[in-house]
């Protein structure tokens, strides 16, 4: 087997004369006993042979199994393998890499950066969640946690480490958020909110409610998708922002494009809204709003131009930030949604305006007229496959973990097959009673007739 111990304060070969091997020039320097010669393995150094055999046994039976990690290569700090490493390694789109840059370099690098891969065990996990709980929600515990365990992994298959300590602990788990159902908003709320909106804006609630869509999928909505005739939506992109607030174009989530079914009176506000407020053109990248390097990337990140159907006042593409903060918030606090908790000032070019500050509620934001759409289709016995088609989820086994308790009468169905299964007197259950027993026109036979046992 490959592998062999080499001692570095004595020649190879002894002396002619003496017999005995002589000291080399580093006797007494450094480490004595070097294990050479194992194929893609780097030579290690031991103070002493029993070491030295020690880890080349190991390390045999490692590379033999595949399974053989250098400990030297977990040594790098867990920010340096993430900064020269593994971030640059990825292809994460923009709307993705933004808000997962900002959660490692905000909740693990100032914590575990200076750790050592290889000393990030069962300890240092534990005391780093128990810490990242007292400043985030569970939810977002979880996600980060996730980052961490993503990261870990990569440092697996890079050969680092042995095992993701994120899964190799039975006394350290994922943060795990207290299960929350998707609340719809009833039809009142619904009204209340699009009254509190300006005109422009009504439209945005009824695709949320009416068609189910996420507001970047409302606010990249061109006329050219609608296919009055079919009575379908065609639900190819949607409206993003990067880190940096730069505005682009991409598929919806997940890839998932989709039609979804306009009902009649859907159809007339849509071009009631058209006639109103006529589209807006807008021509943006791609996928990706840096601009391309490679022809490569400028094929993929070729402009598009959209008519868009949802636009400001000043004829340009809504930004999702700004209505959140200056249309969608003050509606729901007209609706009786939200509650105006502070005021806050804001002064440009001299002048200083104040704005109401209202309280967070991730509930109430634009995602509550999707689950109502999903309310309202379960509700009435529609399909969940259609309704999860029609949602762009990854299966319907995703609606229903989210829906579920939108389906009231799933269990009634069920419960009322099985009422009419019993719905007949018990006692007709119980076979045919003797006079309609053919068996009873039989004369019996007296005991002296009957056959005795066995031919006797």
């Amino acid at each position: 087997m490959a592998g062999y111990i080499e001692d570095r304060w004595l020649k190879k070969k002894p002396n002619r004369d003496t017999g005995k091997r002589e000291r080399t020039a580093l006797w007494g320097k450094g480490k004595r006993y070097r294990v050479k010669g194992i194929p893609g393995v780097r030579d290690r150094s031991f103070d002493t042979s029993e070491d030295a055999k020690q880890w080349l046994a190991s390390t045999q039976t490692g590379t033999t199994r595949g399974e053989f990690v250098d400990p030297r290569d977990g040594a790098i700090p867990l920010t340096q393998y993430i900064e020269k490493h593994w971030w640059p390694s990825r292809s994460d789109e923009p709307s993705t890499a933004g808000p997962m840059r900002s959660k490692i370099w905000t909740h693990i690098i100032p914590f575990l950066g200076e750790t050592v891969l290889r000393d990030i065990d069962a300890a240092a996990l534990r005391m780093w969640k128990a810490q990242l709980l007292t400043r985030v929600e569970a939810s977002t515990a979880q996600v980060v946690w996730i980052h961490l365990s993503t990261i870990l992994e990569a440092a697996v298959d890079d050969g680092r480490l042995v095992k993701n300590p994120c899964r190799a602990h039975r006394t350290v788990k994922a943060p795990k958020p207290s299960k929350k159902r998707a609340k719809a908003w009833p039809r009142s709320t619904v009204d209340a909110v699009r009254v509190g909106l300006q005109d422009r804006y009504h439209l945005a609630v009824d695709l949320g409610v009416g068609l189910g869509l996420r507001q970047g999928e409302a606010f990249g909505l061109s006329e050219e998708d609608f296919d009055f005739d079919a009575g379908v939506v065609h639900i190819h992109r949607q409206l993003r922002w990067d880190s940096r607030g730069r505005p682009y174009f991409c598929l919806p989530k997940g890839g998932k494009t989709r039609e979804v079914p306009v009902s009649p009176n859907l159809a007339k506000r849509v071009r009631h809204h058209l006639h109103r407020f006529p589209p807006v053109v807008c021509t943006l990248l791609w996928r990706n709003p840096e601009p391309p390097t490679s022809e490569l990337e400028t094929r993929q990140r070729k402009p598009i131009s959209v008519r868009l159907i949802l636009s400001t006042s000043q004829g340009k593409r809504v930004n999702y930030s700004t209505w959140n903060k200056r249309s969608w918030r003050p509606a729901l606090a007209a609706a009786g949604v939200l509650k105006v908790i502070g005021e806050k000032a804001e002064t440009h070019g001299g002048r200083t305006r104040r704005y109401p500050v209202y309280e967070l509620s991730r509930e109430d934001m634009f995602h509550a007229l999707r689950h109502t759409f999903a309310s309202t289709q379960l509700e009435a016995g529609e399909s969940l496959v259609s309704a999860s088609e029609w949602l762009g989820h990854s299966s319907p086994q995703t609606t229903l973990k989210h829906y579920a308790h939108f389906m009231p009468e799933a269990g009634k169905r069920g419960l009322a097959a099985m009422d009419e299964w019993f719905d007949r007197d018990p006692s007709s259950d119980e076979g045919p009673s003797s006079d309609d027993d053919p068996r009873s026109n039989v004369p019996e036979k007296s005991l002296g007739d009957q056959e005795a046992p066995n031919g006797r």
